[in-house]
């Protein structure tokens, strides 16, 4: 935090959110709003760009490593293995056209994924000839141990070329045992790429001890930046081995010189640079990485652990309270599976979505994916919001049951 900001980030305190509306802003898991710090950037950015035009972004450009090494910092990596993209998506699509696939590869994808991580590799299936197998996530809920071992034994017997899993699933906010994943995945001579936009943030990870080799996370969920800004994670080795299918003016080595050093400099055959910022081949959103920075400022000085067990204590909080109500909780009974993410199923003769709506009037922001009721607060959230949460849990619940 820069020392002109008048007031820090404390756990469960709002002060950073002076504009933020409702009562309970219980939505992190699909979009953020922007803390006093975030917005304070962006604005300085703009301003710069309002007085300077492209004097603004040669200024701001040497911002993007320091962005990086905060980036890396957060998942235990280092700033040359991160490649700042648009979106999640993006990001994931860029690394499966990338991939050097053989016909016949197998892809292994789970289903109850949130499509971003099931259609771009539908689509590398259609276009590489590739062998697309769906498992199913839900059952790592139910049965972790029973999962795995389905999973390990997959890979043992038909083999696989990519295994593509989020950290945490976007309906149920279970956390999936990537750790394991990934060693099943590297004893059977597979890699796997990780989606971690509903796990970064809150669910402390270090891609190095968790042997990921792939991954992707935006910013405007749990990181509380922007939208717009994005970031893929790969070591030289596995990068080097992508196929630059993607690449464009700014994915060759030393791109710019044309630009800044007079005739004679403008040339098509400069490599492409082997590292995973080949991926940053055009324009990006100097405004996004500006917003990004100031969000990572914050977590990493509140601190990812700390971040995660205020989110739990809270959860511990709401979660007695809807099974009251008859609500069926789906977060894991073990610690390891937990996320900052608490789906429930309704009770009987509930419909969810005007439950959503109701709770929303009465100033509760959530959300229902795919018929699930969400709930997903974050450091700023405070424990004594649950008395008005629960207040009004039980007035809908009686008017609708």
């Amino acid at each position: 935090m820069s020392p002109t900001d008048e007031r820090q980030p404390e756990l469960g305190s709002r002060a950073l959110f002076p504009e933020l509306e409702c009562d309970a802003y219980l939505n992190h898991a699909s979009m953020s709003p922007w803390s006093a710090p975030v917005r304070r950037e962006m604005n300085r950015c703009g301003d710069d760009y309002a007085r300077k035009g492209l004097g603004a972004l040669m200024e701001w450009r040497p911002q993007r490593k320091r962005l990086k090494e905060k980036i890396a910092t957060l998942i235990g990596a280092q700033g040359g293995d991160i490649a700042l993209v648009p979106s999640t998506t993006r990001g994931l699509i860029d690394l499966a056209l990338c991939m050097p696939w053989q016909r016949g590869d197998r892809v292994i994808v789970f289903s109850g994924e949130f499509p971003t991580n099931v259609t771009p590799w539908q689509r590398a299936a259609e276009l590489f000839g590739l062998d697309l197998v769906m498992l199913e996530a839900e059952l790592f809920r139910t049965n972790e141990e029973e999962a795995l071992a389905s999973f390990e034994s997959e890979l043992e017997s038909r083999g696989a070329r990519l295994v593509a899993v989020s950290a945490v699933e976007f309906q149920t906010g279970y956390r999936m045992p990537v750790d394991a994943m990934a060693r099943a995945c590297h004893r059977a001579g597979a890699e796997i790429v990780v989606d971690a936009i509903q796990a970064l943030g809150i669910v402390p990870m270090n891609v190095v001890a968790s042997e990921i080799d792939y991954l992707v996370c935006g910013s405007h969920k749990w990181l509380m930046g922007p939208e717009g800004i994005a970031f893929v994670y790969a070591t030289k080795d596995p990068a080097s081995r992508l196929r630059p299918h993607v690449a464009g003016w700014l994915s060759h080595e030393s791109p710019v010189d044309f630009l800044l050093e007079g005739p004679g400099r403008l040339r098509y055959d400069r490599p492409i640079r082997s590292t995973i910022d080949f991926l940053e081949n055009g324009s990006l959103s100097t405004i996004g990485c500006a917003g990004l920075e100031a969000a990572l400022d914050i977590l990493i000085e509140l601190g990812p652990t700390a971040i995660f067990t205020h989110v739990q204590a809270y959860l511990d909080e709401l979660e007695p309270l809807l099974v009251e109500l008859s609500f069926e909780s789906l977060r894991a009974s073990n610690g390891h599976g937990r996320s900052g993410t608490l789906s429930v199923l309704p009770p009987s003769g509930v419909e969810v979505t005007a439950l959503s709506r109701a709770l929303g009037e009465a100033g509760i922001i959530c959300a229902v994916p795919d018929g699930h009721l969400r709930f997903s607060p974050h450091w700023p959230n405070a424990r004594s919001e649950l008395e008005h949460v629960g207040a009004e849990l039980r007035r809908i619940v009686a008017a609708k049951g």
